[in-house]
């Protein structure tokens, strides 16, 4: 594997684009879906980075981590549980009452999507 070179704190590593692990056309379909609009530098820029972080992992898949037992978290997690005991719900006439409008037998809120009727 190549070394990689460092820019700031970001790591590229140099080789030729022939053997990019994407292409071009992938780096503008993902900014289509993500709604960004690259520039043609901006897309072969991206292109680079993106390479460079598909390649960095390529090279941890190389890694033997056959000793290493799987872990979830990297520092142990120790979160209290309440205990699922079932309670007494909410009155509904209640809880409308406290609301500041209902309807219906439920809140009544400000429409926020418009319907065609």
């Amino acid at each position: 594997m190549r070394r990689p070179r460092l820019k700031g704190r970001i790591c590229y590593l140099r080789r030729p684009m022939a053997d990019a692990k994407i292409t071009l056309e992938q780096v503008l379909h993902v900014a289509k879906l993500a709604r960004l609009t690259l520039s043609d530098d901006e897309a072969r820029q991206m292109q680079q980075q993106l390479d460079a972080i598909l390649e960095y992992m390529a090279g941890l898949d190389e890694l033997d981590v056959s000793g290493v037992p799987p872990t979830f978290h990297s520092i142990p997690m120790n979160a209290p549980l309440r205990p699922d005991v079932p309670t007494r719900c909410s009155d509904r006439a209640e809880t409308l009452a406290q609301a500041p409008e209902s309807e219906a037998g439920g809140f009544a809120v400000p429409l926020v999507l418009e319907v065609d009727s």
